[in-house]
């Protein structure tokens, strides 16, 4: 099996632990970069892809970040599309009548209101750190700089993300999507992106979906795995996901993604 394009997701796929690439994984990227473009596609901020960009010595490929919201070539914007500021402050005075806080993203900018266990967990995992800032002031800033959000984190407690989920999908539905990230987050993204979407956009004359493998392990990853021409999942992926991927590889602890090209990556 040999493919020109290779398109990973990272965390809880081509990441053995919750930060870190492994030196296997390093070493089957390296054996087969020369004949193969790696790109890493991700929900995180480019500076918390970088690094392992850097481990994997493939500084020279494009980034997928925020699921498709952003790409990037070094730091050129290949693509970019945010939710609108203004947006973001209807958001804010839905959100903080029932104590959920917001994390709000643009390209390599981070802002919270406060420390907490969430944010803790993100600074330790993606080696990033935000800054610290009311999140009115930051919206006043984007409006004032005529940008918005390639990402927002919705952080509450279980109870609360339970009763304003469905509302938000709802009110929401035409400008953003809403995903459950698990019991107390909620992921936001603008509405017409997707990884498949921005795999589809790095693809020029030469290439098509059918010369793309991807690797992945939850909902953001099935469209991908379901239209490249080779779609693996990790075993510790979401069941919906394996169900439609082409081959299931060894979990990301085990290192599933190079246990897969060493086994099956000819070049």
């Amino acid at each position: 099996m040999g493919h020109n394009i290779l398109c990973s997701d990272l965390d809880g796929t081509l990441l053995s632990t919750k930060s870190d690439v492994s030196q296997f994984t390093i070493s089957e990227i390296h054996r087969i970069k020369s004949s193969t473009k790696i790109i890493l596609v991700s929900a995180r901020m480019p500076k918390a892809m970088r690094y392992i960009q850097k481990d994997l010595g493939i500084e020279h490929e494009p980034l997928i970040c925020y699921n498709g919201a952003l790409i990037l070539k070094g730091t050129n914007k290949i693509y970019s599309t945010f939710i609108e500021a203004s947006i973001i402050e209807k958001l804010e005075s839905l959100t903080s009548a029932h104590a959920i806080k917001l994390g709000l993203y643009h390209d390599d900018e981070w802002y919270v209101e406060e420390i907490s266990e969430r944010v803790s967990k993100e600074i330790l995992h993606t080696k990033t750190k935000p800054v610290f800032r009311n999140t009115l002031d930051t919206v006043a800033d984007w409006k004032a700089r005529g940008i918005g959000a390639h990402k927002i984190m919705l952080m509450g407690t279980k109870r609360t993300i339970d009763t304003i989920t469905p509302f938000l999908q709802k009110q929401f539905r035409s400008e953003m999507n809403v995903y459950r990230s698990n019991d107390t987050l909620i992921e936001v993204t603008p509405k017409a992106i997707s990884k498949l979407a921005a795999i589809k956009k790095l693809l020029d004359d030469n290439y098509s979906l059918k010369d793309v493998i991807a690797f992945g392990d939850n909902y953001n990853d099935a469209q991908m795995l379901e239209q490249v021409d080779c779609g693996v999942a990790v075993k510790n992926a979401r069941e919906e996901v394996k169900k439609i991927a082409d081959h299931i590889t060894l979990p990301n602890t085990e290192d599933g993604v190079a246990h897969f090209l060493k086994l099956h990556f000819k070049i």
